[in-house]
Order: C-alpha cells, then sequence, then structure tokens
C-alpha cells in the first residue's frame, strides 16, 4: 500500500537539511558515475536533471553542457539547491522545483535527461519513463543510476515496511538491473550501456538511447 505521506513532497522537504548534511555513502562509485557520464556530455547539450535533490552533481556536471536545469519536486532541496548554485555562480545552471511535466522544467527536446537514485522511488515508473522519452529529441540520451532491490534488502525489509506504515520512509519500489532494463527499452529507448558501480553492487548505471 502506497500512503500519500509516502509520495508528497514536504515528505522530502523535511528530510532535506538533514539529506544536504549526510556524506556521500561511497565516494569511489560516485566519481566513477560522474565520470563516466561525462564522457557522454558535450559542450553544446541542453540537459535536464529529475529528481536532484541538493543540486550537488549539477554542480559538477553543469560546467560541461550549454544549459542545465537541476529539478526537484521538493520545495527545500530545491531551496537549498539554489543557495549553492547561486554561491557556484555557473553559467547555464538553473535550478527549479517541479517535476516532469511542470512548465517550469521547460519543454524540451532535451539532449539528455538525468535521473539518478530516482526510479526506485517512482510508484508510476512506466508513466515517467514514457514522458521522459517524449521530452527528449531523437537520439537523445536517457542516463540513470537506480538501486536494484529485488532480493536484496533480506531482514531489513520488514523494518523498512513498518517504517513505510507509520510515515517514516519513502515508498521503495523492488526492481532487478533486468526489470529495469526491460521497462526502460519498452518505453522507446535502446539501452547502450548497463553496468554497477561498484561492480557487483546494488545500484545499475543504465544509459539509453531514445529511438
Amino acid at each position: 500500500m502506497i500512503t500519500m505521506t509516502q509520495t508528497k513532497p514536504e515528505f522530502w522537504s523535511k528530510l532535506s537539511q538533514r539529506y544536504a548534511r549526510q556524506a556521500i555513502a561511497d565516494p569511489a562509485a560516485y566519481e566513477a558515475t560522474l565520470q563516466r557520464t561525462q564522457t557522454y556530455l558535450s559542450s553544446e547539450d541542453t540537459v535536464l536533471e529529475l529528481g536532484a535533490g541538493t543540486s550537488s552533481t549539477a554542480l559538477r556536471l553543469a560546467p560541461m553542457v550549454a544549459q542545465y536545469i537541476s529539478s526537484d519536486y521538493s520545495a527545500g532541496m530545491t531551496a537549498i539547491g539554489r543557495d549553492k548554485a547561486f554561491a557556484a555562480s555557473i553559467p547555464g545552471l538553473t535550478v527549479v522545483e517541479g517535476a516532469l511535466g511542470n512548465p517550469a522544467l521547460g519543454t524540451g527536446p532535451f539532449d539528455t535527461i538525468l535521473a539518478f537514485n530516482l526510479l526506485h522511488l517512482l510508484p508510476d515508473l512506466e508513466s515517467q519513463l514514457d514522458r521522459i522519452a517524449a521530452h527528449l529529441r531523437p537520439g537523445g540520451l536517457f542516463i540513470s543510476k537506480s538501486p536494484c532491490l529485488k532480493g536484496r534488502l533480506g531482514p531489513i525489509s520488514l523494518v523498512i515496511s513498518v517504517m513505510q506504515w507509520i510515515g517514516k520512509a519513502p515508498y521503495l519500489r523492488k526492481f532487478s538491473p533486468d526489470a529495469l532494463e526491460a521497462m526502460i527499452a519498452q518505453a522507446g529507448f535502446e539501452v547502450i550501456e548497463s553496468d554497477s558501480y561498484p561492480t557487483g553492487g546494488r545500484n545499475q548505471y543504465i544509459v539509453a538511447r531514445k529511438l
């Protein structure tokens, strides 16, 4: 059962200050993700990042492209991201509040859409993948990194379920890497790279090209 609390922007806004203070759990894997993503970006690209949180990744990747829109539907996350972007003063970087389909994010078509640590949080994942495809130019790239939790949570799954029931944990979509690739392909993409960082880990990095 999915509760409204688990999917409301306010849920994430309450966590935003604590989230902003957290250290990156696996710095080496994070750096590997950034370095790999940079190889797919060019200085002429227009990029949209979905579920950008406090825009930490945006600050790293925005200098590589012509225009970078960092978006999150949580007001708290977006406010922190705007402060960071203002302090960094990166040309072409815009931080906006809203989900895909909100006019504030623009209609595209974008060269690349990014979604890091987001897809497993979407109850309507299939329809969101269709929307992502609709906002990309033909041949555009969708780059994501997602925890693939199917069969990986073990005994902690019960604890998470209890926390979800009392509104203290978000909704989690549990899928395998193969299932996620299949959903992305069904939305009109060709998967051109799929790997885990670190190798054998639960976070799957997928690059897909719009057909």
